[in-house]
């Protein structure tokens, strides 16, 4: 099959440091071109790939001080999709909704992956208009906003089997993996981490629109010796980094739409404690991968029984739903049903704009 994966532009494929959908696309096309498939990638041009490289941009925009606006990047990349529509059986994007209105004449040889929140106010307008383009979530809660789109299925992440190892979580701190910002809660990790008396370290990155919250809630913090904020790290630091802490701390407070460093921390046999929040519930198995919890207190009650987990029993549960592997295969399924002309797994509703009025509100 000729396939098109469509990135977004702000990380690199794979990228160098923090980055989820680039990441995830970036698996995927590795191991459908490793399954046999002719892909095209079109992503920033400093991207690592097996497939065939189009690149509309020499670097990922997110590092690179001379892109002022990141949007002209990604028109120019959707134009070079556009002229090239006829060559790929399939075209699958994962650029949210930019690229809706410019391919919903050829919606039916089109695949759509929502990889981040869809409870936004506005995003009901474009997808109203564009409500024949098929979509595929990345867990079911992810889909509970707007239960009248397109979905052909769902796809949870997947991560390459041999990325990660079981680690021995002998480093006895708990680890805080990712972004900082309000959503998720390192201040909230913070607050376990001092209730429960063990060490915090902290790995996250910091973008521009985070750093008021980061000065005013999370820097404060950082003075007590139980905490340490080691900043952005990459992919090769996460083995040992996860492997060797006692649990990874998610105190989310949004709708997570999946959350890849779950899958990642149960990829080095690393017990989650995770706020019952979005996704949560469908990726971690409480008492098995880790806890299922509800506020800071049961967070910190928590941590004191993870060492009865079986760290291999998680590795295993990792193997068995989340590698690149069956997320390719998945995708597979879902481009065959599309190319002969399936349904989707929910008939669509038309959806007016009071329709859509009353969901925006029902958002906010």
């Amino acid at each position: 099959m000729k396939i098109a994966q469509v990135s977004p532009l702000y990380e690199s494929c794979p990228p160098r440091l923090y980055g989820g959908t680039e990441r995830i696309v970036f698996y995927l096309t590795e191991e459908l071109v490793r399954l046999g498939h002719d892909v095209t990638l079109f992503a920033s041009g400093d991207s690592r790939t097996s497939a065939a490289l189009d690149a509309p941009c020499e670097r990922a925009l997110r590092l690179d001080e001379a892109c002022k606006d990141p949007l002209v990047y990604h028109l120019a990349m959707l134009h070079r999709v556009r002229r090239r529509a006829d060559e790929f059986d399939l075209i699958h994007f994962h650029t949210e909704y930019l690229h809706l209105p410019l391919f919903a004449d050829c919606w039916q040889k089109t695949l759509t992956t929502q990889h981040g929140r869809l409870d936004l106010p506005d995003l009901t307008v474009i997808m109203r208009e564009c409500a024949m383009m098929p979509q595929a979530s990345i867990s079911q809660g992810q889909q509970a906003t707007l239960p009248w789109a397109n979905w052909y299925g769902t796809v949870p992440h997947g991560l390459p089997q041999d990325l990660h190892c079981p680690g021995s979580g002998g480093g006895g701190y708990l680890a805080f993996l990712g972004r900082i910002s309000p959503e998720k809660g390192a201040d909230r990790a913070i607050a376990i981490a001092r209730k429960a008396g063990v060490p915090l370290q902290i790995a996250a990155k910091v973008d521009a629109a985070d750093r008021d919250y980061f000065g005013r809630a999370v820097e404060p913090l950082l003075n007590d010796p139980l905490i340490e904020f080691i900043g952005e790290i990459g992919e090769t630091e996460k083995r040992a980094f996860l492997g060797d802490a006692l649990a990874l701390l998610f105190p989310i407070d949004w709708p997570e739409p999946f959350g890849l460093v779950l899958i990642e921390a149960m990829a080095n046999g690393t017990p989650v404690i995770a706020f019952d929040r979005g996704s949560v519930p469908e990726i971690i198995e409480d008492g098995l991968t880790g806890f299922i919890v509800d506020d800071v207190d049961s967070a910190a009650q928590a941590i004191r029984f993870v060492s009865e987990l079986d760290r291999a029993a998680i590795r295993r549960r990792f193997e068995e739903r989340f590698t690149a592997e069956r997320m390719a295969r998945d995708y597979l399924a879902l481009y065959q049903r599309l190319l002969h002309g399936a349904t989707a797994a929910i008939e669509p509703k038309l959806i007016t704009f009071a329709d859509a009025g009353d969901l925006s509100q029902a958002a906010g």
